[in-house]
Parts: structure tokens; C-alpha cells; sequence
């Protein structure tokens, strides 16, 4: 059953750093796009990274130069790199496919907080 774990988040205070990790099962997983979302009280989950099977990466406008996507395909793994952290990144994030693989396919995401 494919299923997606995230983990890595926490408590930082701003211009600190947290490495977020994704680990998914089912082969769907290992072939896709996949991306890391947010999600902030009050908001629409949005993307904010994409990385294809190749390996090439996008990202949102408001974390470009702070954040980097990287995935492991041995470990059928994706990781995000934060870095430079502002309060306005605290969210809660999660993996999925791009597009999301759909309703049920979401985890139960990793809460970032980020203080000043």
C-alpha cells in the first residue's frame, strides 16, 4: 500500500535550519514528480518544491535560495533542506506526488515553527 512518512520538523528560531525527510512506499512513488507542500493556518496548502525523476528541481518563488529539494532513489526517499528560515515558513509540510496522488495519499505531515 503506497504510503508517505514525513518527518524532521520542529522548533527553530529564525535564520536557523531543519532538514525535512519523506520517506515513501509503493513503486508509484519512486517514478514520480514528487514535491513538498505547506501548509499554514488559514491558508491553501501550496507547493513549495518539485523535483522530477531526473532530478530536476522547481520552487516557489518565496523560498528560492533558502530551500533545496533532493530525493534518494535507493531509499525511495525525498528530503528538503531549509535553510535561512523566516516566521512566515512555519507550516505544517508534506510530500505527495505532482500532482498529488490524491485525497487519501497524504501523510500526516511534519509541523515547522519557526520564532523570532
Amino acid at each position: 500500500q503506497a504510503q508517505l512518512v514525513e518527518s524532521g520538523g520542529g522548533l527553530v528560531q529564525a535564520g536557523g535550519s531543519l532538514r525535512l525527510s519523506c520517506a515513501a512506499s509503493g513503486s508509484f512513488f519512486t517514478i514520480s514528480t514528487m514535491g513538498w507542500y505547506r501548509q499554514a493556518p488559514g491558508h491553501q496548502r501550496e507547493l513549495v518544491a518539485r523535483i522530477s525523476f531526473g532530478g530536476s528541481t522547481n520552487y516557489a518563488d518565496s523560498v528560492k535560495g533558502r530551500f533545496t529539494i533532493s530525493r534518494d532513489k535507493a531509499k525511495n526517499t525525498v528530503y528538503l533542506q531549509m535553510n535561512s528560515l523566516k516566521r512566515e515558513d512555519t507550516a505544517l509540510y508534506y510530500c505527495n506526488s505532482v500532482p498529488p496522488a490524491g485525497d487519501s495519499s497524504w501523510g500526516q505531515g511534519t509541523q515547522v515553527t519557526v520564532s523570532s
